[in-house]
C-alpha cells in the first residue's frame, strides 16, 4: 500500500454522510435546507477553525468569480465558505473518495453546487491545465505530503501568473517528539511535519515569492480554550470534530494541543505569489 493510500484510509469513515446528517437532525436542522454555517462545527478541520478560514479568505483578497483550488479539501468547509461569502468558483481535490462524495453531497444541500465542486485527486498530479486558477489553498494538508516539493511545483503550474498560493499548515517549531495519534495520522509513518524554513525554501525553489507569513498559535490556543469552556458549560454538541475523527478524537486533539501548548508545533500561514 502506498503512502497516499494509507492517508486516504486514515480519513475514511464508512458512513460519514449519514453520521453528519443524523447529528444535524439531532441539532434541529432541516437537512434539506442547510446553510454552510450549520456544518462549521465539523467541516473546518484545522486549527483556528472557521475564524482562520475567514481571515485566510480576506488575506487572499478573494473577489466574485475568482477561480480557487482547495487542495486537500476534506468535506468542503473552507471551499463552501469561499463560495458563499466571496462568490468564488472553487474546486476542491482530496485523496479520500468518501470525503469527496460527502463534500459534494453537503454542498448540494447548501445550494452551492454551482460555485463549489470536488474531485478525487492527488496534490502530486493535479488534473488541471496550466494557469487554470487565480488562487490555491493548502489547509492543514502538508503534514500528510512527503513530497512537498512535488506538490508545490504542481500548484505553481496550475496557478496563473501572479496567482497566490496560501499555505496554512501545522509546522515544526521546536524540538521534541510528537505523540500519536494526531488528527492527521495514526503514527509517524504518514506524518511529515516540516519547519517553516523548509516551506520557505521549497516555495522559493518552485518559483514563488513569499509576501506574508503569520503564526496563528495564540489564536488557536485561545479558541480552543473558549471551546472547552463552552463544552463544560453547555455540554458537547452533536456535531463536532469527533464526527470526522471518530472515537479517538479526544486523544488526537489532546496530543495536538499538548504539542501546540509546548511550542513544538504551530499553525503557520504563508502567502506566496507565482512569479
Amino acid at each position: 500500500m502506498t503512502t497516499e493510500q494509507d492517508v486516504a484510509r486514515h480519513y475514511s469513515h464508512g458512513a460519514l454522510e449519514r453520521t453528519i446528517l443524523d447529528a444535524l437532525r439531532s441539532s434541529g436542522k432541516d437537512i434539506d435546507k442547510l446553510q454552510p454555517s450549520d456544518l462549521s462545527a465539523a467541516d473546518e478541520f484545522h486549527l483556528g477553525w472557521k475564524a482562520a478560514t475567514a481571515e485566510l479568505a480576506n488575506d487572499l483578497a478573494l473577489s466574485p468569480g475568482m477561480r480557487l483550488l482547495d487542495i486537500g479539501s476534506g468535506i468542503g468547509g473552507p471551499a463552501r465558505y469561499f463560495a458563499e461569502q466571496h462568490d468564488a468558483n472553487v474546486v476542491g481535490v482530496d485523496l479520500t473518495e468518501e470525503f469527496v462524495a460527502v463534500a459534494n453531497a453537503l454542498t448540494a444541500r447548501c445550494g452551492l453546487s454551482d460555485r463549489a465542486s470536488f474531485v478525487p485527486a492527488s496534490a502530486l498530479s493535479l488534473p488541471f491545465k496550466d494557469g487554470a486558477f487565480d488562487r490555491a489553498t493548502l489547509i492543514h494538508v502538508g503534514m500528510n505530503i512527503a513530497d512537498k516539493a512535488g506538490a508545490i511545483r504542481e500548484v505553481h503550474r496550475v496557478l496563473r501568473q501572479d496567482g497566490i498560493f496560501a499555505v496554512y499548515d501545522i509546522m515544526r517549531m521546536g524540538d521534541g517528539e510528537l505523540s500519536y495519534p494526531m488528527p492527521w495520522a495514526e503514527t509517524n509513518a504518514t506524518s511529515f511535519v516540516e519547519t517553516p524554513d523548509t516551506y520557505r525554501r521549497l516555495l522559493k525553489d518552485a518559483g514563488f515569492v513569499i509576501e506574508a507569513e503569520r503564526n496563528r498559535r495564540e489564536m488557536a490556543l485561545e479558541l480552543n480554550r473558549k471551546m472547552r469552556e463552552d463544552i463544560a458549560k453547555n455540554g458537547p454538541s452533536p456535531l463536532g470534530m469527533h464526527i470526522v475523527m471518530g472515537p479517538a478524537a479526544g486523544v488526537r486533539m489532546g496530543n495536538l494541543m499538548t504539542a501546540l501548548s509546548a511550542g513544538t508545533i504551530a499553525p503557520i500561514q504563508m502567502l506566496a505569489r507565482k512569479r
